[in-house]
């Protein structure tokens, strides 16, 4: 669940992970309108962990707890476009 603090600290989430999202289609990464419907829908924060949420539209892999990472959204983007292209 994305907990704010700040009204203003949820739009800039927001704000950020749009940014991302477009860098990505910029940059090829991200292509059919089904992938990027699904990464704007779904906002990375509500997969991690309270403080590391401000670095949700970081383009690395961030920690989640146990040794356990969440993947770079670059690389769900390339691995979701290869499945979205397979399945046609």
């Amino acid at each position: 669940m994305l907990v704010c603090t700040l009204l203003n600290r949820c739009l800039s989430l927001d704000k950020d992970w749009e940014k991302l999202i477009d860098n990505l289609i910029k940059e090829g990464i991200l292509r059919s309108s089904k992938v990027i419907k699904a990464m704007r829908a779904v906002p990375r924060a509500k997969f991690l962990p309270e403080n590391m949420q401000s670095y949700s539209a970081t383009d690395t892999p961030l920690p989640i707890g146990f040794g356990q990472t969440v993947s770079a959204p670059h690389s769900l983007s390339l691995k979701a476009e290869l499945g979205e292209t397979w399945l046609r």
